[in-house]
């Protein structure tokens, strides 16, 4: 089953933890550990905490966020853009996808698993 197919209400429970590395909140939230860097880029609330040689720690709240995120991008069909608007709490109706949108989304998806797989295959 693919990570976009699992419901946000048949994901793992969240363990009582302080801090989360990248790797567990991947398999907590079912995403790609890629996609969460990216998010981090698109959505300015999702900050985690960043120690010796740049690894990430995620708080209870950034894998709330997290899963709210992909909520609203796999289950809602939000654009990256229409999901940062509602999470920013703008109730515009335009925020809503339109194809046209939602083809630029998939293609801005595709082109970053093209560029981590030419990653690997260089290494």
């Amino acid at each position: 089953m693919q990570e976009a197919q699992i419901p946000n209400s048949e994901l793992p429970a969240i363990p009582s933890k302080r801090y989360f590395t990248i790797g567990e909140v991947s398999d907590l939230c079912c995403v790609k550990a890629y996609i969460l860097r990216y998010w981090e880029q698109e959505f300015p609330s999702l900050k985690p905490m960043k120690r010796r040689g740049n690894r990430r720690y995620y708080q209870r709240e950034d894998v709330l966020m997290i899963r709210q995120i992909r909520g609203l991008l796999y289950e809602e069909g939000y654009t990256i853009s229409g999901a940062r608007q509602k999470l920013l709490g703008s109730s515009d109706e335009s925020a809503v996808v339109s194809t046209e949108e939602r083809a630029s989304d998939m293609l801005d998806d595709l082109i970053l698993r093209l560029e981590n797989v030419l990653v690997i295959l260089k290494s």
